[in-house]
């Protein structure tokens, strides 16, 4: 082949209209992500774009809104029994799942329902 792919560049979620401050809150106060500038022409359609590392989530407006309940991002997490006494406390619920062979993950929803996979791998 005469192309290869480098990265994940980043995940985009849907969510409703006027829906920032929530995903602010979510993404940057309960999750910890830092909030990226959107370039000036993409601003106008709303929405936030937030990064921690090397991993970056867009939140995109879109109308009519409908959260992705099955299709995910899956985040890989250092110390997530520290993430879920942080969730506890956040008062954010999450679903624990033991289906994976040789890690532990967690499903959360963000607040506009979209499904956010969080796993630690077993080493």
């Amino acid at each position: 082949m005469k192309f290869k792919f480098k990265a994940l560049d980043h995940v985009q979620l849907a969510a409703p209209k006027g829906s920032e401050e929530q995903a602010r809150n979510f993404f940057g106060e309960i999750l910890g992500f830092d909030e990226v500038e959107k370039p000036a022409e993409l601003k106008k359609r709303g929405g936030a774009w937030f990064q921690y590392g090397n991993c970056q989530i867009h939140i995109g407006i879109e109308e009519p809104f409908i959260p992705a309940r099955k299709a995910h991002p899956a985040f890989e997490i250092d110390n997530l029994e520290g993430l879920k006494e942080h969730l506890a406390v956040s008062r954010v619920e999450y679903i624990e799942d033991d289906k994976l062979p040789g890690a532990n993950r967690i499903y959360v929803h963000d607040p506009f329902g979209n499904r956010i996979e969080l796993l630690e791998w077993i080493r």
